[in-house]
C-alpha cells in the first residue's frame, strides 16, 4: 500500500473513467485545480506504470493511457485501477529499498542490520543509502499493512515475509481458494483488498509451476461503477478511525463544484485559495450505495451535528484526536435516531409515503410484487387484490426513495404525501415533453 498520498491521481482516473478520456489537457488541468505541466507530468508517470503492469502487451497496444483503460473491457478494475495500492506512487528511493527488504525476507527471517546491509549493498548508486532509522521505519510500516510479521523470541528480533496463507496449501487448495476470492472480489463491498489477494494467490500458483491451470480465468464480471474501487483507498483510515474514536480532517471537494482537486501548498510564496472545504468531523459510519456505486461517510461535527459526505470529494485525509468512549456512543445514537427510517442517508423528518403498485395481466408472474418484496426494505403491502395493491414505508424525507418509485413508471401512482405526488407528476410533464412533436 502506498505510503504517500495519492488524492491527484485519484482524482486524475476517476475523471478519465467516467469521461473515456474526452477531455483536452487544459480542460482536465482546470477541473482538477492543477497546472496543464502537473498535468502532463502525471500523465508520464501513468504511462509508466501502465506499461510495468502490462509488460507483456504488444507495441501498438500499449500507445495511449486511454486505450490501455479499455483494452480488456473485464479486467478494466483490475489491476489498472489498483495500481496505486501496489506501492507504484511511493518515492523511486521507498519503492526501491522496500523491494529489496521485501526480497531479503522471503527465504528467512532477518534482524534490521541484515536488511540494513541487503539494502545498502543492492540499492542503485544514484539512490542515497537508508539508516538504521529509516530501515527500523519501513519495518514497522510494513508489519503494520500486514505484509511480514516479527518472529518470537528476544532480541535482535527477526522479521520475515507473512507468506503463510499460501505456502502451507496444496495447489488443489490454492485453485479453491483463487476461484473463491476472484468471486467475491467481484461482487461484494469493499473490493480492493480481495484484488490483492487474489493477486497474491495467483503468484504462488505461478510460482508452484502450474501456471497454464490459471492463465485462463474460469469466470468474467463487469460491475457498472467500477471506480468506485478508487474511492477505496479511503474507506479502510475511516474505519480504523471508527474503531479507535479518532476524528478525520480532510479537505472536501464536493461534487457539484467546478473543481475536484487542488494540490498541497508546500511553498508559502505560492500559497493559494483552494476551492475545497477543510473538515474536521467524528466518523460514525461508512454507507455504501449499490444502486449508484457511492460511498458515503457520515459524522458529527462539532457546529452542524450530524453531517454527511461522498468519499469520492474528499481529499488529503488524516487522522486528528482521539474522543471519549462515552462521546463516541452519544453521537453514534444520535445518528441512529436520525437515520433509523432513511432509504440510504437521508435525516429529514419521518413520514410515510403510501403506494399504488399495479399487477401485470394474467398469465405473466406478477414481477412487479416480487421487486417491491425484494428492494422495498421494511415497507409493507397493507391491501392488495388482483389489479393492484398498496405499499406503505416510513422514510426520513423523499429524496432518496423517489428515484425507486420513478423506476416503475406506469406500474406505480404515489397516493401520498401530497407533496410527492405534484413532484412526479411535474416531472412526468417534463419528460412528456421532451417526446413532442417538433
Amino acid at each position: 500500500m502506498a505510503r504517500e498520498s495519492f488524492d491527484k491521481e485519484i482524482q486524475f482516473l476517476r475523471m478519465l473513467v467516467l469521461t473515456s478520456g474526452a477531455y483536452s489537457r487544459q480542460q482536465f488541468a482546470q477541473r482538477l485545480g492543477i497546472s496543464v505541466h502537473t498535468f502532463d507530468k502525471t500523465i508520464r508517470r501513468l504511462k509508466d506504470i501502465v506499461n510495468t503492469v502490462y509488460q507483456q502487451l504488444p507495441q501498438e497496444q500499449g500507445k495511449e493511457f486511454a486505450e490501455t483503460l479499455r483494452f480488456s473491457y473485464y479486467e478494466s478494475a483490475d489491476p489498472m485501477l489498483l495500481f496505486l495500492y501496489r506501492a507504484k506512487s511511493l518515492k523511486e528511493s521507498e519503492s526501491y529499498r522496500l523491494s529489496l527488504l521485501l526480497a531479503a525476507m522471503q527465504e528467512e527471517a532477518r534482524t534490521v542490520m541484515e536488511l540494513l546491509d541487503a539494502c545498502c549493498s543492492d540499492l542503485p548508486a544514484e539512490l542515497p543509502l537508508p539508516d538504521e532509522k529509516t530501515i527500523r521505519s519501513d519495518l514497522k510500516y510494513l508489519e503494520e499493512v500486514g505484509v511480514i510479521v516479527k518472529e518470537h523470541g528476544g532480541r535482535p528480533y527477526r522479521y520475515r515475509v507473512h507468506d503463510r496463507l499460501v505456502k502451507d496449501l496444496t495447489f488443489e487448495e490454492l485453485l479453491d481458494l483463487y476461484d473463491y476470492v476472484d468471486i467475491m472480489a467481484n461482487t461484494q463491498v469493499p473490493s480492493v483488498q480481495g484484488y490483492l489477494l487474489r493477486d497474491s494467490v495467483k503468484k504462488a500458483l505461478q510460482q508452484a509451476g502450474n501456471a497454464e491451470n490459471v492463465t485462463g480465468e474460469p469466470f468474467l464480471y463487469k460491475y457498472h461503477y467500477y471506480s468506485r474501487i478508487l474511492d477505496e483507498a479511503h474507506l479502510f483510515t475511516l474505519l480504523g478511525a471508527i474503531r479507535q474514536r479518532r476524528k478525520v480532517r480532510f479537505l472536501y471537494f464536493s461534487p457539484r463544484t467546478r473543481k475536484s482537486y487542488a494540490s498541497k501548498n508546500t511553498n508559502p510564496l505560492f500559497e493559494r485559495e483552494t476551492e475545497g472545504k477543510e473538515v474536521v468531523i467524528l466518523p460514525l459510519k461508512v454507507i455504501y450505495d449499490h444502486q449508484y456505486g457511492r460511498w458515503y461517510l457520515l459524522g458529527s461535527e462539532s457546529r452542524q451535528g450530524i453531517v454527511k459526505f461522498r468519499l469520492e470529494g474528499l481529499t488529503q485525509l488524516n487522522e486528528d484526536e482521539a474522543v471519549s468512549e462515552e462521546t463516541f456512543s452519544e453521537k453514534l445514537h444520535l445518528l441512529e435516531e436520525k437515520t433509523r427510517y432513511s432509504w440510504l442517508i437521508d435525516t429529514g423528518k419521518p413520514l410515510t409515503v403510501r403506494v399504488r403498485f399495479f399487477s401485470p395481466e394474467a398469465p405473466q408472474p406478477n414481477f412487479v410484487k416480487e421487486r417491491v418484496l425484494l428492494q422495498g426494505q421494511w415497507g409493507q403491502i397493507t391491501e392488495e387484490d388482483e389489479a393492484s395493491f398498496i405499499y406503505e414505508i416510513k422514510v426520513h424525507g423523499t429524496t432518496e426513495i423517489k428515484p425507486w418509485l420513478r423506476s416503475f413508471g406506469s406500474s406505480c401512482e404515489v397516493l401520498a404525501p401530497e407533496h410527492l405526488r405534484r413532484e412526479l407528476i411535474e416531472e412526468w410533464k417534463e419528460i412528456a415533453a421532451y417526446y413532442e412533436s417538433v
